[in-house]
């Protein structure tokens, strides 16, 4: 399942990419950490609940990061393990200057197995719709903050 967008943020390239280039800054933005734990510059991990309609998915997730090219460029690949659910992501984002802010262009390619992953695209597309969209609102109030207050 690939899902992909533009989002418009209000502040510069470079503080755009502070934030999503880091770690624990990028655990803030995500929905339903419970713990996080960095074991290198290119790996971490994460303690997640995902909200699945009647209940929650408890993953234990691991994010290695591709390639980057700052501070326009980046990919990573988050693999998550949960009792009925294995989930591979692999996402990049491309920032480009858009006047005095930043025009981020972000593709997500979802995969889910197992029972959880059985339920099929038609039910699984709106849960994983409304996690970006709260990871992406998230990211325009911490990088609209930054941008305020004059770095990340």
């Amino acid at each position: 399942m690939i899902v992909s967008g533009t989002k418009e943020l209000p502040a510069p390239r470079e503080t755009v990419w502070g934030v999503i280039n880091e770690p624990s800054e990028m655990a803030k933005l995500m929905p339903g950490v419970e713990s996080f734990e960095i074991l290198d510059e290119r790996h971490w991990s994460a303690k997640v609940k995902v909200p699945l309609g009647l209940g929650a998915l408890k993953m234990t997730m691991n994010f290695e990061k591709l390639e980057e090219r700052p501070p326009e460029f980046a990919s990573m690949r988050a693999k998550g393990q949960g009792v009925g659910a294995l989930m591979d992501m692999t996402t990049s984002f491309t920032l480009s200057e858009a006047g005095e802010g930043t025009s981020m262009a972000w593709e997500a390619d979802v995969k889910i197995a197992g029972p959880v992953g059985a339920m099929g695209q038609r039910v699984l597309q709106p849960i994983v719709n409304q996690q970006v969209g709260q990871v992406l609102a998230a990211l325009e109030q911490r990088v609209t903050a930054a941008a305020t207050s004059g770095g990340a």
